[in-house]
């Protein structure tokens, strides 16, 4: 659901660039209050998680299209709606840049759409409410399918909205609303069962890693926080290297959404801020659509996919020592002292 610059509009781009500036901003400051250390090295481990399984498109059957994860849900389920929202920034950004992956100037507008709803809606007014009196492999299922759903719903409104209000395509705006929801009704659901699949798995591995879990601490996994970022990390590099390759081949919710109503998957922009955004993709993509430029050899993809997660990985730590983050106060820090 990564929106092109096509469809935007300056003066729209410019409005979700300021809204998505604010929403992280607000999360910078939030995060800076958290003193959990140990999510320094999961929210690495699980943005690069993020990067590697959106390179899989699933087929919806019957449909012709495709559908991949937008994570905020599974982020913000295990970082909580902050770091999660931060964590999905790193995604995006990398994405946009070093893929070419989401226009440039739409990038305000894929943050929004893909990471604010997953983070923030699904966080704070889905995944936290179920859990309240306390947390089961049943009500995290019910959790990352309802959360998946709706967030994505929001979501593909937002990018029917967007397009609507920068007038700048010929898209019909209920047409194109009628083609966007129903399609990504059926990827939330299948983007839901993956998520809860993962949360379980990280419910039985290390409880007390999950979101507003209250008996976590009294838990006990089956693994070390080690060997469960391990096999995260390793699961990662095998999705993005490996199972990239056998990416569905059919055109995202969004893409087949336009081709139905234009004929055309991709649409053309012009004006001034539109070829300004487009030369820096081009000067900072340096494996355009996953793949090295002008080849269509499989080695881009693995090689793509695997530097990809290792640069999520950098970017989301790297913002973590930038920022400060997750910096024990100097009360628990004499504290264990004292222990």
């Amino acid at each position: 659901m990564h929106m092109a610059d096509a469809l935007v509009s300056p003066a729209v781009a410019g409005t979700l660039y300021v809204c998505s500036a604010a929403a992280a901003a607000y999360s910078v400051k939030q995060v800076r209050l958290d003193t959990d250390t140990k999510k320094i090295p999961v929210m690495g481990v699980m943005g690069a998680f993020v990067f590697a399984t959106q390179m899989i498109n699933f087929t919806i059957p019957g449909t012709g299209s495709s559908g991949h994860l937008c994570g905020g849900m599974l982020l913000s389920a295990l970082l909580g709606p902050y770091a999660g929202f931060l964590a999905m920034i790193g995604v995006l950004l990398t994405q946009c840049l070093l893929f070419a992956d989401g226009g440039l100037l739409a990038l305000g507008c894929n943050v929004w759409n893909m990471a604010f709803y997953g983070c923030f809606i699904g966080s704070l007014l889905i995944w936290k409410p179920i859990m309240r009196n306390g947390m089961s492999k049943i009500k995290i299922i019910a959790a990352s399918i309802i959360g998946c759903v709706l967030t994505l719903q929001l979501g593909a409104f937002s990018v029917t909205l967007e397009t609507m209000a920068s007038g700048i395509t010929e898209l019909p705006f209920g047409a194109f609303a009628a083609t966007m929801q129903p399609i990504h009704l059926a990827i939330g659901f299948v983007e839901g069962m993956i998520t809860a699949a993962v949360l379980v798995f990280v419910h039985e591995a290390r409880p007390e890693l999950l979101f507003a879990n209250s008996g976590a601490e009294r838990a006990e996994g089956r693994f070390s926080l080690k060997k469960t970022l391990a096999i995260l990390s390793v699961a990662a590099v095998l999705i993005g290297g490996l199972l990239s390759l056998v990416a569905s081949a059919y055109p995202d919710g969004l893409e087949w959404s336009i081709e139905k109503l234009t004929g055309a998957s991709e649409l053309e922009a012009a004006g001034g801020l539109h070829q300004a955004a487009s030369s820096i993709q081009d000067f900072t993509s340096l494996l355009p659509d996953y793949s090295f430029k002008d080849s269509e050899t499989p080695l881009g993809t693995t090689f793509s996919g695997i530097v990809g997660v290792l640069v999520v990985v950098g970017v989301c730590i790297g913002a973590c020592l930038l920022f400060k983050f997750f910096k024990k106060s100097k009360a628990r820090k004499e504290k264990k002292r004292d222990e």
